[in-house]
């Protein structure tokens, strides 16, 4: 190879056909990490979500019973406590008509 331009024109040619071959490896290389990240985020969302629906069929269940727990775990009837409130605010209304009576 004494002529310059021959070396020159092989030289950059198996400059292109490495560089070409670097950038295919790089390029496949980040698709697959792209893919693998897509995948990894799509089982955590299924798993996030089966978690929600799981909570949210237990809720239902727990509602079903008319019964849930206060802050220290102790049970409370639903239902009770309805009426307990309904009692109450019949006894406001009555004394409200009781004061405004006074009033007039």
């Amino acid at each position: 190879m004494s002529n310059p331009v021959l070396h020159a024109f092989f030289l950059g040619r198996a400059f292109a056909e490495v560089l070409s071959e670097k950038v295919e490896e790089s390029l496949t290389n980040a698709l697959s990490e792209l893919g693998k990240f897509d995948a990894e985020q799509r089982e955590n969302l299924r798993q996030f979500i089966e978690e929600v629906q799981a909570r949210a069929e237990s809720d239902v269940t727990q509602g079903n019973s008319s019964t849930t727990t206060t802050d220290n775990g102790s049970p409370v009837d639903l239902q009770e406590t309805i009426d307990d409130l309904r009692a109450e605010i019949a006894r406001l209304k009555a004394e409200l008509k009781n004061y405004r009576s006074q009033k007039a």
